[in-house]
Order: C-alpha cells, then structure tokens, then sequence
C-alpha cells in the first residue's frame, strides 16, 4: 500500500516529528491541528470559537492539497484543554458541521500548552 505525505503552506507548518497529514488506503489522515495562524506561526485567536475555527480551517486547507474537503469527513477527534470549553467549541463546530457532522470524539488535552485551547484531527474520504 503506497502512502503519501500531504503539506500545504496554508496550514501550519508541522514539527519535524509528524506530517500534516498522510493519504493511504483511500483516506486521509489529518494530525491534530491546532490553531495556529500559517503566516505568522502563533495561535490565533483568544476564544474557543476562533481556535477552533482556525483549527478547521487549517483542516479545510490540508484536506483541500489531499484533493478532498471537509464534506468527506468521517471521524475527528478533538481535543481540548479546559472541559468548560466544550460548549463553545461546539458552537463553532456546527458552523461547518450544521447538519451530517462526522462521528466524533473528545478528551481532554493531558498536557498545558500556553495559549492553546483545542486541537483537531480528521479521518476523511480521499
């Protein structure tokens, strides 16, 4: 089975220890994502609403150099730092997800990074 490694400079640029996603197997595995602004390399936004936001947007920029797109999301996982942000979250999700979301699941980022909020993998349809 051949794989490929997917990048894109609109998205944040991952560390040297993981790709931003790689497409095997007819699918596309996206790392988590966090909400870091591409052009300048630091988080942006304050609220749970705009990281997750920039998180999906991210997303919607490397499932797109894939040759895929949001609608062929099937499973995300995503991953947040405070519990109490869960709602807001939510909020910004069914901004892109309003009706047909992907399954999902949730846990609770087991380690502080300042500044972050959420972070976001996918599973999606290549």
């Amino acid at each position: 089975m051949a794989r490929e490694i997917i990048f894109t400079s609109n998205a944040a640029k991952p560390s040297p220890t993981f790709s931003q996603a790689v497409k095997a197997a007819g699918l596309v595995f996206v790392s988590g994502t966090a909400p870091i602004d591409p052009e300048t390399g630091t988080f942006k936004g304050t609220t749970i609403q705009e990281q997750t936001r920039q998180s999906l947007t991210n997303i919607a920029a490397i499932l797109e150099a894939a040759g895929t797109s949001m609608d062929k999301i099937a499973s995300a996982t995503v991953i947040l730092a405070d519990e109490e942000d869960f709602p807001g979250m939510n909020e910004e999700w069914l901004c892109w997800f309003p009706t047909n979301p992907p399954a999902r699941q949730a846990a609770k980022l087991p380690v502080r990074i300042p500044g972050l909020k959420v972070s976001i993998a996918v599973i999606a349809e290549a």
